[in-house]
């Protein structure tokens, strides 16, 4: 297949990525990989830098220093702000230089984008208030909790707004970034940046389903047998009205329980579960999805794809595909 040559962009795209102690590699890579440099195959259309609240070596996750030259005046003139990260220890305040920078940035019309927990950087200078939300999955309640007029979702890769950009964990940055060019670039820029990094332009689903595997955690006595029950019993239907009966409390009490120890309905907690077995089972079977809906109690193949997507946002075979090949790998 011949590639078609694009044409030159008479003005660079300027991304400045603001570092901050201790600087997590991989997500700065990522936006490197993507604004950076790709040779004389690719026509440039961006110049990609980094600055830090203050100058000099910038401490790394990785045991490393990183020189960095240039400090918060860089984002005068960036045209994209980019946060890759926020490592910094539960409840810690993003410096006041770095929250009045970041805001001048955007009242001057560049683009701020958060990667991962780079998030919390920019719901820190305001510029979330109102708005969904990314951030690694991980993260998301601590974000929710600190920041609460922040729409957190944690289910999504990344959400766009324009003059503001979150992703998800780490490599969903990628996902983030080459959705950036395209909309800068187009298309057929972003698809030439993704086949020399030999991935693809957009993931399918959303980042739930790299989440740990949900379990029940610690829970309070009063529903610690009922949940051992439900568990094995998941191939069976179970109705809240069922569960009260073996838990010798009423429906509305059980509902009541499960809210306050949990944070859900029963239903949702026994879906949940449910979701959970269905892809332990895609990852290490080759069961048929019409069995493993029988197994977890999903009753059909129609229905366990279909509440599969509600909850992951891709099909059970996609995401078969996805970890069967990375556990090959």
């Amino acid at each position: 297949m011949t590639l078609r040559s694009l044409p030159k962009s008479p003005k660079l795209h300027r991304v400045v990525a603001l570092l901050q102690p201790p600087q997590s590699t991989f997500p700065l890579a990522c936006a490197t990989e993507v604004f950076g440099s790709h040779g004389p195959a690719i026509p440039a259309r961006y110049a990609f830098e980094v600055c830090t609240e203050r100058p000099g070596p910038v401490r790394t996750q990785v045991g490393y220093d990183m020189l960095v030259t240039t400090g918060l005046d860089a984002l005068e003139r960036a045209d994209t702000v980019l946060v890759p990260g926020w490592q910094q220890p539960v409840g810690t305040e993003v410096p006041s230089a770095v929250v009045t920078a970041v805001r001048a940035a955007h009242e001057r019309g560049a683009r701020i984008v958060g990667i991962c927990s780079g998030a919390f950087v920019l719901a820190a200078a305001g510029l979330l208030d109102g708005r969904r939300a990314a951030t690694h999955w991980a993260r998301a309640a601590e974000l929710a909790a600190r920041f609460p007029q922040v729409r957190v979702d944690p289910a999504v890769l990344y959400v766009d707004h324009g003059d503001v950009a979150t992703s998800a964990g780490s490599a969903a940055g990628v996902d983030l970034c080459l959705h950036l060019v395209s909309v800068d670039q187009g298309a057929a820029y972003a698809m030439r940046i993704a086949r020399q990094m030999v991935m693809p332009p957009h993931r399918e689903g959303c980042q739930l389903q790299y989440a740990e595997l949900p379990t029940s955690g610690p829970v309070a006595d009063s529903l610690a047998p009922l949940l051992e029950w439900l568990a094995g019993r998941l191939d069976q239907p179970v109705s809240v009205a069922e569960m009260a009966v073996h838990a010798q409390v009423s429906a509305r009490t059980l509902t009541r329980r499960f809210t306050e120890q949990l944070g859900i309905s029963p239903g949702r907690w026994l879906l949940d579960r449910r979701i959970a077995a269905t892809r332990a089972l895609l990852e290490e079977t080759d069961l048929s999805v019409e069995t493993i809906a029988r197994r977890v109690g999903l009753s059909s193949a129609v229905n366990l794809r279909r509440r599969f997507h509600e909850a992951l946002r891709t099909t059970p075979a996609a995401y078969r595909r996805a970890f069967r090949a990375e556990k090959a790998g």
